[in-house]
């Protein structure tokens, strides 16, 4: 009986890598040393065009389902002319919302794909919605009537933001944009957005960013994303100093209350009257941190005070996060609870920020390259022919039992699953052009060049 439960939270977990499961080529006559091991998920290094084949995927389904312009909402008919927009004007809609902060990881996944493909498709994609913002933006500021509607507004996260959510992954992703020669009209958002994290957003006592939900004085762990690699990036932009010290302050704050020294691996949430602490390590909140110290590093002058030690706890962390993968490549919903799910968002921000961990030099490529390849391969079982990214968890707020992390549900409309893994496959295909890989008694190994 628990042999059958056992293999039902297996065909949950990976209903699509167990369909795609191909026999090993063994028959009677072969030597047992020989014998091919029967893999669930692909192993060894996939092919560069294998992994570009992925990612034009994506971009073909991204591109057709996340229309660009206004419709009225009561008429459902197209908005052309901005002197009438009103109340009832918002997005076209698609299947995505295109100013949301998991678009903001779109964007910048765009990007990267750009650069490491070399396809300029996928900047433009970018460039085109950017674009779109930063000038309707400035058109509903102008608007009449804008004060009294301006929280039905569709860019109002944008333009008004009020918490982290509504501006950090984007921020980042428009100076990013900035960065590689965008010429949209994005900078006063960039402004506001900074301007949002720097002085605005709710801080504890001590100053760390901070949230009055689900009690006073509380700390989520995606907010170090959602707010710190739009200061890295600030501050590579601008040359101004501060932006980095304040975010990397940030870092070592939010490890200070929430990260375990012993799993090397972040709690979801913290609340300041909590004696004890619930230690619930969701995957996709670790995602959101890792990726935070990889972003960071990526940005921060090598002479930086603090650049040691961000890069230590960024070694520390992938250490941790290592030692939780499971042997489908997937990392599971609660890192520590394996019979949890199986979680795709998580598995391809893990994969990016190991990925450009090995390509910068900052983790060693004999330890940690094959498990990346293997999460990449993992990865690409749940993107469909269609270009959809399945077993993916729906948005998630902090709790307090595992029950609510166990049974949040997962939809290729889970917005956080796009963006990741175009980042992954991007920096994969780098990784593939940096190393070499070679199966090596059975199992995959690097070649040194």
């Amino acid at each position: 009986m628990k042999l059958k439960a056992f293999c039902l939270i297996l065909l949950f977990a990976c209903p699509t890598v167990f369909a795609q499961q191909k026999p090993p080529v063994n028959d009677a006559t072969t030597p047992l040393h020989l014998l091919k091991p029967d893999y669930v998920t692909p192993y060894g290094a996939p092919k560069p065009e294998e992994v570009s084949a992925v990612l034009n995927r994506i971009f073909a389904y991204l591109d057709a389902t996340t229309p660009i312009g206004f419709i009225n909402e009561k008429t459902n008919e197209p908005v052309t002319d901005m002197s009438k927009i009103d109340s009832n004007t918002i997005l076209a809609r698609g299947d995505f919302r295109i100013v949301s902060y998991e678009w903001g990881v779109t964007y910048a996944g765009m990007l990267s794909a750009a650069e490491a493909t070399g396809d300029a498709k996928y900047r433009n994609y970018a460039e085109k919605r950017l674009t779109f913002i930063g000038d309707s933006a400035e058109k509903f500021k102008k608007s009449k009537g804008y004060e009294e509607w301006e929280g039905r507004m569709p860019l109002r996260n944008l333009i008004s933001p009020r918490n982290l959510d509504d501006t950090g992954a984007m921020t980042a992703a428009m100076i990013k944009a900035k960065r590689a020669g965008s010429k949209a009209n994005v900078q006063p958002l960039i402004e506001t957005g900074i301007a949002h994290i720097m002085s605005k957003q709710y801080r504890l006592k001590d100053g760390t960013l901070a949230r009055n939900r689900p009690q006073a004085n509380t700390l989520w762990l995606d907010d170090m994303f959602m707010s710190l690699p739009a200061l890295a990036q600030m501050g590579k932009m601008t040359g101004d100093k501060k932006y980095f010290d304040e975010a990397v302050r940030q870092v070592l704050l939010f490890e200070e209350k929430m990260f375990n020294p012993n799993k090397n691996v972040f709690m979801h949430g913290w609340v300041e009257s909590m004696e004890e602490h619930p230690q619930f390590h969701w995957a996709r909140a670790n995602g959101w941190a890792f990726m935070t110290l990889a972003e960071i590093l990526d940005v921060l002058p090598a002479d930086h005070p603090q650049y040691g030690k961000i890069l230590d706890l960024y070694r520390r962390h992938a250490k941790g996060l290592a030692s939780y993968q499971s042997g489908f490549g997937f990392w599971h919903q609660l890192l520590d609870r394996n019979d949890s799910y199986l979680e795709t968002s998580a598995t391809a921000i893990y994969t990016y920020a190991y990925a450009k961990g090995i390509n910068r030099g900052w983790l060693g490529a004999k330890e940690y390259a094959p498990m990346t390849l293997l999460a990449w391969n993992a990865v690409t079982t749940k993107v469909s022919e269609k270009g959809q990214v399945e077993g993916t968890c729906v948005g998630t707020g902090m709790a307090f039992d595992p029950a609510f992390y166990y049974y949040r549900p997962i939809s290729p409309f889970a917005a956080h699953g796009y963006g990741p893994v175009l980042l992954a496959g991007a920096e994969v295909l780098n990784l593939l052009k940096n190393k070499k890989f070679e199966i090596n008694d059975s199992s995959l190994q690097i070649v040194e060049k």
